[in-house]
């Protein structure tokens, strides 16, 4: 009797098979989109430019649904806890950890730049300077102040905050709506499913969004190179490895050391997160990011009214990037123009800088802006000086934007934790699984 041995199919299905899931998921996507307008921007510069409308739009889609989602999420989350105490008590431990984490950030900034001395040796003449390059910065820094910042926070009207999508805005109308509804007790409850309907509705858009995120990280990284080039990071090559060293310590030292105290490795958080990170890389905006981390940070097991208080106020009062751009890019400005900082003057601009940075998120370009402000009141560093890392500034502030969702992320985690509202069992299972959520055509009720 003659066996006929068929031949097998499986194999090169199996073969086949992991590629094709691989390509589905959107870091992938977004990593080929970035490598390809690497390439692009740098073989076809002026081309390379003209692609920053895709980068744009993709930011100006994700803002258009930021302002709704962080109103719907805050709401949700403050009118939902039963204890007007328990709110108090989770905006306090956000605002302490969030006060000392810039610090922190800072300080380490601080010390970085001083110990690497970047800008020590280019001995830049003052007087060279071109102060017109950055007129526009400094027009907008004159309405950067203590005061000016905190007047910012009361919106003109409820409408025009959401139509100007300023976050802090937003953040101040959210808070109080929710107070007023939560007093409205029982007769508030329909309206506030109906807020968590539209919530969801919300995400469902992120979701269609994202579609098209890979075009709008290859349009911002073609312009990026097609404009600055690959060349100008040759130039600043000191300052770009002290900031990366720097960016670098903070991220796997100080926030490695907060994970740790809270209980998860931070290795295995990054991996969870990576979709966003590589998302925030390609478009240099952290607010990218700012609905997919909320929704992840929900179901690694923090609370709903955790995660809808702490992330958005983090937007606004934790940018620990920011501030680390800013404390580098000051001392290097001064080293470059030979001016001899005492450890007085470099503590008063600490001072200064904790106290502006908190305006870095009212405004686009927040951080050049601020320190564009601080800078103009010290009368010790000449704002001037910021035509120095005008062309570099792109480059730096991606990774500022990096870090503020790492910072962001942590610090949801942290404050969970602290409040007794993680769920250290489905933190543990999901970290171990490394779920990054579905693939890009994935439909699911738990991940956008």
């Amino acid at each position: 009797m003659t066996t006929i041995i068929k031949p097998s199919i499986t194999e090169p299905q199996t073969r086949r098979l992991p590629m094709g899931r691989i390509f589905k998921h959107l870091y992938v996507q977004v990593i080929v989109a970035i490598i390809l307008g690497i390439a692009f921007g740098h073989f076809y510069p002026t081309l390379g430019e003209q692609m920053k409308p895709l980068g744009d739009t993709f930011i100006k889609l994700i803002k258009m649904l930021i302002a709704p989602i962080i109103f719907c999420t805050v709401v949700s989350g403050i009118a939902s806890m039963q204890s007007l105490k328990r709110i108090g008590r989770v905006g306090f431990k956000s605002l302490l950890y969030f006060e000392v984490l810039t610090s922190l950030a800072l300080v380490v900034g601080l010390i970085g730049v001083n110990l690497m001395k970047p800008g020590v040796g280019m001995h830049i003449d003052p007087a060279s300077l071109d102060v017109h390059a950055i007129d526009a910065f400094t027009k907008a820094a004159h309405d950067q102040s203590v005061v000016g910042f905190l007047t910012h926070i009361v919106p003109n009207t409820v409408l025009g905050a959401f139509a100007e999508g300023d976050i802090l805005q937003v953040l101040f109308i959210s808070i109080l709506f929710a107070f007023a509804l939560q007093m409205l007790g029982a007769a508030g409850k329909p309206l506030l499913a109906i807020i968590d309907l539209v919530a969801q509705a919300f995400f469902r858009m992120v979701k269609i969004v994202m579609y098209v995120s890979p075009l709008g990280a290859f349009g911002g990284m073609a312009f990026t190179i097609g404009k600055y080039g690959v060349g100008s990071l040759g130039a600043y090559a000191n300052l770009l490895l002290c900031y990366y060293v720097i960016a670098f310590f903070f991220v796997f030292v100080v926030l490695n050391l907060v994970a740790k105290i809270a209980g998860f490795s931070l290795w295995s958080f990054l991996k969870y997160i990576k979709d966003e990170l590589f998302l925030v890389l390609g478009t240099s905006s952290s607010e990218s990011a700012l609905p997919r981390l909320m929704s992840k940070l929900e179901k690694l097991g923090c609370e709903k009214s955790v995660v809808g208080l702490v992330v958005p106020s983090g937007y606004c009062f934790n940018l620990d990037g920011s501030c680390i751009n800013m404390t580098v890019l000051a001392i290097f400005i001064a080293q470059a123009l030979d001016i001899n900082l005492g450890l007085g003057q470099q503590i008063t601009l600490l001072l200064i800088l904790l106290l502006t940075s908190k305006g870095a998120a009212s405004v686009t370009g927040g951080a050049f802006i601020t320190l564009a402000a601080t800078l103009g009141s010290l009368d010790v560093i000449p704002a001037a000086g910021l035509v120095l890392v005008l062309g570099i500034y792109r480059f730096i502030s991606e990774g500022g934007a990096l870090i503020n969702v790492i910072g962001n992320g942590v610090a949801t985690l942290f404050v969970a934790k602290w409040e007794g509202a993680l769920n250290l069992d489905t933190l543990a299972a999901e970290l171990k699984s490394g779920s990054v959520g579905e693939p890009q055509g994935a439909v699911s009720k738990e991940t956008v």
